[in-house]
């Protein structure tokens, strides 16, 4: 299996892995509807990634590729911003972030 190969499936399944790890943070996340309306975005945006990185690799041309791998970062910003708000809010608490958050983002 050449690199670029082995490559695409590692991101598939990171990506993948990252999605399962979102929905378990907002699972956990507090009932508040601070909480539930940043959460819902972070559930969105997070796995959104995944789903974008394999319409990526449906892609008819090169420019579509890149287009798309764009918006998986874009996405990948987005969910950062969240996670962010909600750290920077006192929802997620250190702790809570060291087992969530930073874990979400780390995968």
């Amino acid at each position: 299996m050449n690199d670029e190969k082995k490559l695409s499936i590692d991101l598939s399944v990171r990506t993948k892995s990252f999605a399962l790890r979102v929905i378990r943070l907002y699972s956990a996340l507090p009932k508040s509807t601070l909480a539930q309306t940043l959460g819902k975005q972070v559930l969105r945006s997070g796995t959104s990634v995944g789903a974008n990185y394999r319409e990526a690799h449906r892609s008819l041309s090169k420019n579509e590729f890149i287009a798309k791998i764009g918006d998986c970062l874009k996405e990948l910003d987005e969910t950062r911003y969240c996670l962010d708000l909600l750290v920077e809010t006192g929802i997620l608490t250190f702790s809570k972030q060291k087992n969530s958050a930073v874990n979400v983002m780390n995968s």
